[in-house]
């Protein structure tokens, strides 16, 4: 039975086009593009060159862009990075001979808030698990973390309370139900002073994404999300914002990130992102498109099933992103088979702890528990046919029938 893969928010194939763009970077021009000598010079004008076509595909200048290994790295030197400088460590007494046997304590979080200056952070427990849990391990070390309520579309509730907060955090696009958040009316709302850390992940390739009209502080994105490889992405920081580095070791990309830059990944990352932005218009419509016939064959075929996050057809959506429950069906055994019908898909974010769990973002949308505990996140890709969509419905059909007579 030929495999039919629904899970392309966990992760995409790489584009032919993008293994052609990388190979040379890694066959040829593979020099350490920090070196002053020929090889070196080579591979940093490829990643300078990959750094300003990114910038300019996400409305941003070329210092304003960091490579990172993807986008947990990347969100939680924003988070992390976000905050007041912290104290710095207390060297230990010198011994006989001058020599340090090193620090009192790592630089701290605790006290009142980061550094002592009782920062606030807001976000929502919509956001992924890699910004959830750095948020997570501050509120546990003494720093207030306000988490703001959810409406039954999965749209962030804003309040105008929580404008008073040091360090804000609202993805772009849901990882489970495609729902776009206001990010660009949130960052209006601010005062001058606050940081605004938007993770793009989901949204950076599908959606017409520019740094400078969302208005936030720093944003993330990762290559393997559409299309491009595994191993490297990109956190965009707003020019005049300090933003502490959680690595030492080196000067390379202003010390924000030091280590020897990924060149091959990068180039590959910024032809992917051409490619992605150069078809964005028509990629929306087949996908639409594809969401739209798929929907109808699983109300047709699967009754009674529920939508989970914004309607279909509605503009605040992500439309590689669905998300449904299958009443009387269990989503952990439902997932199961589906996976002996070759059909690939998931519970939730490939990066929650226990990925057969139910959603923690459905949670947060307070569905019923039946609700919660039927659902299935399915995720396309553009590139997929209407054929294999329709075979798609009526694998899972005849796994839901299955299961409900059983």
């Amino acid at each position: 039975m030929r495999p039919i893969y629904l899970d392309h928010n966990a992760t995409t194939p790489l584009l032919p086009g993008v293994w052609d763009a990388m190979r040379p970077l890694m066959e040829q021009t593979y020099g350490n593009p920090s070196s002053a000598h020929a090889i070196g010079r080579k591979a940093r004008q490829a990643l300078e060159d990959a750094r300003e076509k990114i910038a300019v595909l996400l409305g941003a200048q070329p210092d304003e862009v960091t490579f990172t290994s993807g986008a947990t790295e990347a969100n939680n030197l924003a988070v992390f990075g976000l905050q007041r400088q912290p104290n710095p460590p207390t060297p230990f007494p010198k011994k006989e001979g001058g020599a340090r046997t090193g620090v009192s304590s790592p630089p701290s979080f605790l006290g009142k808030g980061v550094g002592g200056l009782g920062c606030l952070c807001v976000a929502s427990l919509l956001e992924h698990p890699c910004v959830i849990e750095p948020l997570r391990h501050l509120e546990s070390l003494g720093v207030p973390v306000e988490w703001l309520p959810v409406n039954t579309r999965g749209v962030i509730e804003w309040r105008a309370s929580a404008g008073n907060a040091d360090l804000v955090c609202v993805m772009l696009a849901n990882h489970e139900t495609g729902a776009v958040q206001p990010v660009s009316d949130i960052a209006l709302s601010l005062p001058k002073n606050a940081r605004l850390h938007c993770d793009a992940v989901q949204a950076v390739g599908k959606l017409a994404v520019s740094f400078r009209e969302l208005g936030a502080t720093t944003l993330t994105a990762s290559a393997h999300k559409f299309g491009g490889p595994k191993g490297v992405g990109v956190l965009l920081t707003k020019r005049g914002t300090h933003l502490s580095p959680r690595v030492f070791g080196g000067h390379q990309q202003s010390g924000r990130r030091p280590g020897t830059e990924p060149v091959s990944l990068a180039v590959g990352m910024a032809a992917a992102l051409e490619l992605a932005v150069r078809n964005l218009d028509k990629n929306r419509t087949q996908l639409e498109s594809l969401r739209l016939r798929f929907w109808n064959a699983l109300e047709r075929e699967c009754a009674p099933v529920v939508l989970n996050g914004p309607e279909i057809g509605a503009p605040d959506v992500v439309p590689t992103t669905f998300n449904v429950s299958f009443l009387g069906c269990r989503a952990d055994l439902l997932l199961m088979a589906l996976d002996l019908a070759g059909i690939a898909c998931s519970t939730g974010s490939a990066c929650s702890s226990g990925s057969l769990l139910p959603s923690p973002v459905l949670r947060a949308m307070s569905v019923s528990d039946e609700v919660l505990r039927s659902a299935l996140r399915f995720s396309f890709s553009p590139s997929q046919s209407v054929e294999e969509i329709d075979e798609a419905a009526a694998r899972i059909a005849h796994c839901v029938r299955t299961l409900r007579a059983g």
